[in-house]
């Protein structure tokens, strides 16, 4: 790999990770290229990125990102996207599927250096969508509420006029 190439996948990176909201470092030592297809699949379906780097690339993009000091080790795929759950959720679920060949390492969350244990936290809280489902459910209950009361207040005023 050439000094440019190594640059341009540095400044992707360092530009990529300044905009993610969560990165996971995952090791995924004797997946098979199908397997890999699979996680990149589901990724792409969550609006999830998926790259495999060299670890030394990764610790300087990550420092031109201005995310700090990330020390790694071994084969490690990484994971990222716009906000702080679905990067999560995705590894979480292809771990849980793969648990021979996949573990979650360690992730970068907001900016802060977390453990596996944070990730996994991360990957059970609701989506963004599930959360705004949520509040509208929750918002349109008195409404839903007082126009059954209404129905059947009706009801009862025809049933008493009959």
């Amino acid at each position: 790999m050439t000094k440019q190439q190594k640059s341009e996948i540095i400044n992707f990176l360092a530009a990529e990770f300044k905009d993610s909201l969560a990165i996971v470092v995952c090791d995924y030592k004797g997946l098979t290229h199908k397997e890999l297809e699979t996680l990149r699949k589901e990724a792409r379906a969550n609006n999830t990125k998926v790259q495999v780097a060299k670890n030394t690339l990764v610790t300087v993009a990550a420092k031109n990102a201005e995310l700090g000091d990330v020390e790694l080790s071994g084969t490690n795929i990484f994971l990222w996207s716009d906000d702080q759950i679905s990067a999560c959720k995705v590894a979480d679920k292809f771990a849980s599927t793969n648990k021979e060949k996949f573990a979650i390492k360690s992730g970068i969350i907001e900016g802060k250096i977390s453990d596996a244990s944070t990730v996994n936290a991360f990957a059970k809280l609701p989506s963004r969508e599930e959360l705004l489902g949520m509040l509208a459910a929750t918002w349109m209950a008195p409404v839903t509420n007082f126009t059954i009361g209404l129905d059947a207040l009706r009801k009862k005023k025809e049933e008493e006029a009959a």
